[in-house]
């Protein structure tokens, strides 16, 4: 009887996950894949789509195409406990071992693996290198939560990133995809990049959407409360970050729609990498998480925090450094394809991984 007791839980939480997303989040590849094929509609049948986007523009970017990306950034944003950084940021194991992992670990995985995978494709091995670099935020809490990890520490790691992002992200892209390179011999043929136009584009679409998401908690949870917030405002606002992606997918696609029917090798051969990389990071940081005794909850949020990558923010730099016709834009347009169906199987693989590496914690 008291096995019994002890693996129910494990089971129930299994069985449920997808049944647990809502339908906009469960059929996320679907709708991916339907923009995309919306997208190559649009583009045959409308002439003069690009110049008609670029009558207005937010720096480099198409008024249409910024408001897509604004809307993707925004609710995932607004989700984020700021106030309870400290709660976090106190367990030391978890934070350096999360700031190694998104800083150090991570960017220099998607370098080795863009050029050992696409050493012919500079295009889509810079995007590579660019969602490398983008941090996880979005999507990664809904994931950490399935998979019944810790979901404050979930939150304040998001926040920590997006900072971090702010100050870092322009420096690591002038390291990656300029100064190593160049250090190890490497072509660096379609690989000059502004260090200026990176920072620009993380400040808009990162740095403008960060700070409506802080003020619209703060302003929020002082005019009705944090539940009235959390339970009735963020639901509302939650499905908005999706719109955007879609949105942009389609605009996208409209704008790439010959090169992508032309080479579907090309986006298979961007696949890669990126699997790679989700198991890479995913396995290694759950591994790390156990040696260091973080228990199941903060491993799992470890592990889901490091392996997920803010794919907003990547397409967003690729459109505004590159534009949106470029091979280093539909390297970012991918990743959200892929993520979401890996990271599903992720969310089955902690769960199961708990039963045998935290025997103590099910019992």
């Amino acid at each position: 009887m008291s096995d019994v007791v002890t693996e129910r839980p494990a089971a129930e939480e299994q069985a449920p996950v997808l049944a647990r997303l809502s339908l906009l989040d469960r059929f996320l590849p679907v709708w991916i894949v339907a923009a995309m094929a919306g997208g190559l509609a649009l583009g045959r049948s409308v002439e003069g789509l690009d110049e008609a986007l670029d009558t207005v523009q937010i720096g480099s970017v198409s008024l249409p195409i910024a408001l897509g990306l604004l809307l993707m950034m925004y609710p995932v944003l607004a989700k984020v406990r700021y106030g309870e950084l400290g709660a976090v940021t106190s367990d030391r194991r978890l934070l350096v071992s999360s700031l190694v992992l998104n800083w150090l670990i991570g960017p220099a995985l998607m370098f080795t693996l863009a050029w050992l995978l696409l050493p012919d494709l500079p295009e889509y091995r810079t995007g590579l290198i660019i969602v490398g670099l983008a941090r996880c935020i979005a999507m990664v809490l809904i994931w950490n939560d399935l998979s019944g990890g810790d979901r404050e520490a979930g939150a304040v790691l998001v926040a920590v990133n997006s900072v971090f992002q702010i100050v870092a992200f322009a420096g690591l892209g002038y390291f990656y995809l300029e100064l190593l390179p160049g250090v190890l011999g490497l072509p660096q043929d379609a690989l000059s990049v502004s260090v200026w136009e990176i920072a620009r584009s993380v400040l808009l679409f990162l740095g403008v959407p960060l700070l409506a998401g802080y003020l619209t908690r703060r302003l929020g949870e002082r005019a009705r409360g944090r539940e009235w917030y959390e339970a009735v405002f963020l639901p509302r606002l939650g499905p908005f970050a999706l719109y955007g992606l879609l949105f942009t997918i389609v605009v996208l696609f409209a704008l790439q729609g010959d090169q992508i029917t032309s080479r579907p090798g090309d986006v298979a051969r961007i696949a890669l990498p990126l699997l790679a990389y989700f198991f890479l990071m995913f396995g290694g940081s759950f591994l790390l998480g156990r040696s260091l005794g973080l228990g199941y909850p903060r491993t799992a949020t470890l592990a889901f925090t490091a392996a997920g990558n803010n794919f907003e923010l990547a397409i967003a730099v690729a459109i505004g450094v590159f534009g949106v016709t470029s091979g280093q834009a539909l390297a970012g347009v991918v990743g959200p394809l892929i993520e979401v169906p890996v990271l599903v199987a992720l969310v089955y693989i902690a769960l199961a991984a708990r039963r045998r590496l935290f025997p103590e914690e099910e019992a």
